[in-house]
């Protein structure tokens, strides 16, 4: 249905299924075309092009984000290469002061760059880093709300989506409630969220700071992550660039840093805008064809109740529903994670499968398989087909 939009990637992997889409997604032929254009901007307009980027590229981008967002501050979103500068930027606003413990909450299911990030502050003393399991999944809300009850915290750091099961944080907006009731600094990390699951952040575009990107479901390729920021936001990171006060850069240098009254004091220094382009023409060729998130995600949807049909069907030792893990699959991203017996047997199953022209990838002992408007149903009967060849290990 949708695979006529992706014949550049399609074309270069025509044997391969790619259920790996999670992890890198493809993407669409508009965003190649956008990503020449921002080179012959380059070329025509040299040392010009930021006027153009700045008035007309980035406000576009900020525009598209805030409508899917349901916000109305699209100038309180800024844009980096990644997502773990901006992370790294809102830590450095906390209060890191001898003798003072600075406190976060989390999960024990954030992205690698947010663990390790915070995993190393915390072997800096004092600062002291509270880590709620996430299974039962059930009670995670609950666990969660306790632990704020508890003790306050200068900083509530989560996902919305766990990038290691797939599963949706429930009572999703009781866990915004509290963190924002407990004082602290709420960062919601939302890579497996965004441009996947429809949310409207109308109601907490004052209280909540937001991170997610280009990479995954948004479909443009990596380059383009952002971070919003409330527009009451005075916090004033340590970790700063020349970019966070674009507007005072003609003023006489200050012996005292200034920081721009919008989102960009979150801002880095000069970074690559190509995929700030990608994303736009994903944007447009998305309006052209009226498809939005809640299509996407009901597509998506369609396709995984296909996968639950054909794992019955086939009912494989592994791929089955008692390894399956997942909370409500009415409320669940867009991929499946597999608890495997171990991480090496998570490992085997994914490079027999690779043998078999099926990507997938593998988070320590979990395989994951996710899903996109690229596939249809004929793959994922060919996935299983393809799967009931591989050979496991006694």
């Amino acid at each position: 249905m949708y695979k006529k939009y992706y014949r550049h990637f399609l074309s270069h992997c025509p044997n391969l299924l790619h259920f790996a889409c999670h992890s890198h997604h493809f993407w669409p032929d508009v965003s190649r075309a956008a990503h020449l254009r921002y080179w012959d901007d380059s070329a025509r307009l040299a040392d010009e092009k930021w006027e153009l980027i700045f008035s007309e590229q980035i406000p576009k981008a900020q525009r598209y984000i805030a409508q899917q967002l349901k916000i109305s501050h699209p100038e309180q979103i800024v844009f980096a290469s990644n997502t773990h500068e901006l992370i790294f930027r809102l830590f450095s606003c906390l209060p890191f002061i001898e003798g003072h413990k600075t406190r976060i909450l989390t999960s024990d299911s954030e992205f690698y760059s947010a663990r390790r990030q915070l995993l190393r502050l915390q072997e800096l003393n004092p600062v002291e880093v509270a880590m709620i399991d996430s299974e039962p999944f059930y009670s995670f809300s609950d666990r969660f709300c306790r632990q704020l009850e508890k003790q306050n915290y200068h900083l509530v750091f989560l996902s919305r989506v766990f990038f290691n099961s797939g599963v949706h944080v429930p009572d999703w907006e009781k866990v915004l409630d509290a963190a924002y009731a407990n004082g602290a600094i709420v960062a919601i990390d939302d890579y497996h969220g965004f441009f996947a699951i429809p949310i409207d952040l109308s109601a907490y575009q004052d209280k909540v700071y937001y991170l997610a990107g280009n990479y995954k479901y948004a479909q443009g390729g990596e380059g383009a992550c952002f971070l919003y920021s409330p527009p009451n936001s005075r916090l004033r990171p340590v970790y700063t660039g020349w970019f966070a006060d674009f507007a005072g850069l003609e003023k006489l240098p200050q012996r005292h840093v200034d920081y721009d009254d919008t989102g960009l004091r979150f801002a880095g220094a000069t970074m690559d805008c190509t995929a700030i382009y990608r994303f736009n023409a994903v944007a447009d060729w998305l309006k052209q064809i009226n498809l939005d998130v809640a299509a996407i995600h009901a597509y998506v949807q369609q396709l995984q109740r296909v996968f639950i049909g054909q794992m019955e069907r086939y009912n494989h030792p592994l791929i089955n529903m008692g390894n399956l893990i997942h909370h409500n699959l009415r409320q669940h991203g867009h991929f499946f994670a597999f608890s495997m017996d171990s991480q090496q047997q998570a490992q085997n199953l994914r490079k027999g499968l690779r043998k078999q022209q099926v990507m997938t990838d593998a988070r320590d002992n979990r395989l994951r398989f996710g899903f996109a408007l690229y596939q249809d149903q004929a793959d994922i009967e060919e996935l299983f087909m393809r799967l009931a060849n591989v050979k496991l290990p006694p």
